[in-house]
């Protein structure tokens, strides 16, 4: 990282060409990448052309810049990336199958929930994911998943920072966030009602890799008027219980290990 005061690095800048690039920006001419970059013109210029010979970024014929396929190759590198997806796309289907409803698969990163997988669902209900998409844990159902099964120095570093709202329904009070994630370890299972978008309820259930550790969260997100919750639980747990299971993870036996 770059000391405060002290002038960008070279790594620093071409990090800031990328960065510049997101959901809402997929598309950007050189002077929005030197603009939301913060660099010259001429040096957002000579560090585009790096990227672009290197196939980090492409050039359309209209001059305006993409994200390359190079770096869509790197990513597909990632252990929480393709890999877990192939590996849950069967149990992913099933779910689609059980609920034609939308299926999400999703990992945290840091405090966040970064969706890697989705299939779309029949119903209208209002649903602003995408692969790649990021959201804060608290305000899903797969984030609540996750972060009830982060350790518990995380968890209270994240119940004891600023919890972002998007509806009159978002958990935004620390003390209900951390009942919240305790009703999720008791029961398995994290319900998020209209947290995101004020028609949406989701399912969500933590799988877990060899070991036992909890890698990822499987969900299922429904139109909230009429969801048939206790319906979509036992659907919701089987597929998570599937991908672990794939994954390498073997639950106790009562009395014993394995």
């Amino acid at each position: 990282m770059t000391a405060p005061g002290s002038a960008p690095s070279a790594p620093d800048r071409l990090l800031a060409v990328l960065g510049a690039f997101d959901h809402d920006h997929p598309a950007l001419s050189l002077t929005d990448i030197s603009r939301r970059a913060g660099l010259s013109l001429t040096t957002a210029h000579r560090l585009v052309g790096a990227l672009s010979d290197w196939g980090a970024l492409e050039r359309d014929a209209g001059g305006i810049y993409h994200v390359g396929l190079r770096l869509w190759e790197i990513a597909a590198l990632s252990p929480r990336g393709l890999p877990l997806r192939q590996v849950a796309l069967p149990y992913l289907e099933d779910l689609y199958e059980a609920t034609h409803e939308n299926v999400q698969l999703a990992v945290r990163d840091g405090s966040e929930v970064v969706y890697i997988e989705w299939i779309s669902g029949r119903s209208a209900v209002g649903v602003r994911i995408q692969v790649g998409a990021r959201w804060p844990l608290h305000a899903t159902g797969v984030g609540l998943a996750l972060l009830a099964h982060c350790e518990p120095a995380f968890q209270d570093t994240y119940c004891g920072g600023p919890l972002a709202g998007f509806t009159p329904h978002t958990i935004t009070d620390p003390a209900v966030l951390r009942r919240t994630l305790a009703e999720v370890r008791r029961s398995g299972v994290a319900v998020s009602v209209r947290q995101i978008t004020e028609d949406a309820l989701s399912v969500a259930a933590p799988v877990r890799g060899a070991g036992g550790p909890v890698t990822a969260a499987v969900s299922v997100v429904v139109p909230e008027h009429d969801a048939q919750t206790r319906a979509l639980i036992p659907a919701v747990r089987l597929a998570a219980r599937g991908i672990s299971r794939a994954l390498g993870w073997q639950p106790e036996r009562p009395g014993g290990r394995g």
